[in-house]
C-alpha cells in the first residue's frame, strides 16, 4: 500500500505531524523505535496542559490522539534504510517494506556527556542539560556547570538566574577564555579546571564533585553542557542539505533540500528544544506536506 507520508521518528514533532495529517485525511505510517532521547528525563516541563508530565505517560497520551484517526497507523519498529525510485521505499528491521510519497524525518538526537566517571548515574535525577527544562525544581539549590566546550560561560551566565550559588567545572579542559574567568569570578562563581575524579551521591542524587587534586564541592545538581549528533543518518542518506549548525536544513514548513523530504524538531537546529516546540515543528512541517500533496494532485 502507498501512504501519503511516512514519518520516522515518534517523538513529539513525529506524533504531531501525524495528528494534523490524520486530520487532514492523509494515510499515515509512523515507525517509532521507542528509544527517546529523554528516555532519562522524569518529568518534562513547559508544555501547558502537560506540564510534569513523564515521557512514557505523553507517549501513551499522543498514541490516543492519533489512534483516533483511522488513517494512521503507529508501528512501533525502527526502520533500517530509506531509499526513492517513484517513491519512497522503508525497510523495517523486520524485513517489512513500506511505500511512501513523502517522507518527515523526526529522528532527534544523541548526546556525548562529559567524560566524567559514573555521570549517567546522576543524569536526569539531579543534573540535567536544560535549565528551561529543569531549573525551577533546582532553584536556590548549590548547583555545578559541568562544561568542556567554550560555552560554559554561556550556560552558567543562564544557570544562575535560577541559583546564585553556581560554580563552573571544565573537567580539566581549558576551555575558559580570562574574560571567562574574570567573568564568572567577579559574579562569585568558582571556577574549577581540575579534571573531575568522581560524583559522590546515592540513587542518582548528588552530594558532592570530588576532583583529583582532593578538592571537594558540596553540590546538590547541576547542568551539563553536553555535544549532540543526529541519532539517524537518513537525512544524509537522502541528500538533504545541512544547516550552519549542522542540522537539516528546512524552510517554515519543513521542507528539505531533497524533494519529498520533510524534517521536525530537533534535527533541524542540531540542539534539543522543548516538546512544546518540537511539537509546534512537526505540526508546521504536517502543514507543509499536506499543502504540497494537494498542489501534487490538484
Amino acid at each position: 500500500m502507498l501512504v501519503d507520508c511516512a514519518i520516522i521518528g515518534g517523538g513529539p514533532a513525529g506524533m504531531n505531524a501525524a495528528l494534523v495529517l490524520g486530520r487532514a485525511g492523509r494515510t499515515v505510517v509512523l515507525f517509532d523505535d521507542n528509544t527517546p532521547r529523554n528516555a532519562v528525563t522524569r518529568a518534562s516541563h513547559g508544555f501547558i496542559t502537560r506540564d510534569g508530565i513523564t515521557p512514557d505517560e505523553f507517549r501513551l497520551a499522543a498514541c490516543r490522539d492519533i489512534g483516533r484517526y483511522p488513517s494512521v497507523a503507529y508501528r512501533r519498529e525502527r526502520v533500517v534504510s530509506v531509499n526513492r525510485t517513484t517513491c519512497f521505499g522503508l525497510q523495517t528491521e523486520r524485513g517489512e517494506w513500506y511505500a511512501a510519497r513523502t517522507l518527515l524525518l523526526a529522528t532527534g538526537l544523541r548526546e556525548k556527556l562529559p567524560a566524567v566517571p559514573g555521570i549517567r548515574n546522576y543524569y536526569g535525577i539531579s543534573l540535567f542539560s536544560c535549565p528551561y527544562c529543569d531549573g525551577w525544581e533546582r532553584r536556590g539549590e548549590p548547583l555545578v556547570v559541568i562544561s568542556e566546550y567554550p560555552q560554559a560561560l554561556q550556560l552558567a551566565r543562564t544557570v544562575r538566574h535560577w541559583s546564585r550559588d553556581l560554580v563552573v567545572c571544565t573537567n580539566g579542559r581549558n576551555s575558559l577564555t580570562d574574560s571567562d574567568r574574570q567573568a564568572l569570578g567577579s559574579r562569585g562563581i568558582g571556577v574549577y579546571e581540575q579534571p573531575i575524579h568522581s560524583l559522590v551521591g546515592e540513587g542518582g542524587r548528588l552530594r558532592s564533585i570530588r576532583l583529583e587534586d582532593g578538592t571537594e564541592l558540596r553540590r546538590t545538581g547541576g547542568f551539563v553542557a553536553t555535544s549532540w549528533y543526529q541519532a539517524a543518518p537518513f537525512g544524509e542518506a537522502m541528500g538533504c542539505r545541512l544547516n550552519p549548525q549542522g542540522g537539516l536544513a528546512t524552510d517554515s514548513f519543513g521542507r528539505t533540500s531533497a524533494a519529498g523530504v520533510y524534517a521536525a524538531g530537533d534535527i533541524c537546529a542540531l540542539s534539543p528544544s522543548q516538546l512544546i516546540m518540537a511539537a509546534a515543528d512537526g505540526a508546521r512541517a504536517a502543514i507543509g506536506i499536506n499543502s504540497d500533496l494537494i498542489q501534487a494532485d490538484w
